[in-house]
């Protein structure tokens, strides 16, 4: 698997996934290293028990992850993480911010993600590299199950603007694996998926389908740590807010919207495509405006 930012210099976030990448990691030692990504600012300058409360998980666990990167203990990681200037101490908390609602936060969080995804996207190389596996597809399937069906759903609605061949996987089931082998009969090289959490044990099953098809996955996914890592080709991370009942996908989306801007530079006639598909819908007054 490939990280969308496994050559990024542009920022903290990018040199922490940097040191976690090429380490066979468990599910528990992922959830550290994400929590790590998320909160890079700080990273350097938190204790083991605040990394461990931070990710959720037990003090012992944090000093494994950091055996596990091949350090001492987690004393010596927190050294690289400050010599690799992962950050710097977060701004004390001024009033203004002590008063926001839960409302308030959920919004600002959502902003942090969308900023942490531009300091990714300073690196256009994994993003280009992917829109043209995915634009030489032909047809492309998209496939997206449960919480993530939505953005399958809006890529796919889109993409079909300017691809002559989308095919829309987001319902599951024993039928997902026939339409899967049957998309790359039709001559599918690529596939994209979104893999938002909770991840469905049947998203796990149908990318292993689409590998053994000999499919190219492209996943974008909350995490560049999430389960679907080691079935992707090409993962391009981008976090979803969880500070609400229901968790937030405003930065997938965006990325989504981002990778098919890039399609379009990449697709024969794509111009073309959306001029017609604007007269037609001008000709019978399918808008309002």
């Amino acid at each position: 698997m490939t990280a969308m930012d496994e050559t990024g210099t542009a920022g903290p976030s990018a040199r922490l996934l940097q040191l976690f990448e090429g380490h066979r990691l468990t599910p528990t030692q992922r959830r550290i290293a994400h929590s790590l990504v998320r909160h890079a600012a700080e990273a350097p300058f938190l204790s083991s028990v605040e990394v461990a409360e931070l990710a959720g998980v037990s003090q012992p666990s944090v000093t494994r992850f950091a055996v596990a990167l091949g350090f001492d203990g987690y004393p010596a990681l927190r050294r690289q993480l400050r010599e690799l200037g992962a950050g710097e101490p977060a701004a004390p908390e001024t009033p203004a911010d002590a008063v926001r609602n839960e409302h308030q936060q959920a919004v600002l969080a959502e902003i942090e993600h969308l900023r942490h995804l531009a300091e990714l996207l300073a690196d256009p190389e994994p993003i280009v590299r992917a829109a043209r596996l995915l634009a030489a597809s032909r047809p492309l399937p998209v496939l997206g199950l449960r919480a993530a069906s939505a953005q399958a759903r809006g890529f796919a609605y889109f993409a079909a603007k300017v691809h002559p061949d989308i095919r829309l996987l987001d319902e599951g089931g024993s039928m997902l694996a026939d339409r899967l082998e049957q998309v790359a009969a039709a001559g599918a090289s690529a596939l994209l998926c979104f893999a938002l959490p909770r991840y469905p044990r049947e998203l796990m099953d149908a990318l292993a389908v689409a590998r053994d098809c000999g499919l190219t996955v492209l996943t974008v996914a909350d995490s560049a740590f999430a389960p679907v890592a080691k079935l992707s080709d090409l993962l391009l991370p981008a976090a979803v807010g969880t500070g609400l009942v229901f968790d937030t996908a405003c930065a997938p989306m965006m990325l989504g919207r981002v990778l098919l801007q890039t399609m379009c530079d990449e697709i024969p006639g794509a111009e073309a495509r959306l001029e017609a598909i604007e007269h037609s819908a001008a000709a019978r007054g399918l808008f309002l405006e």
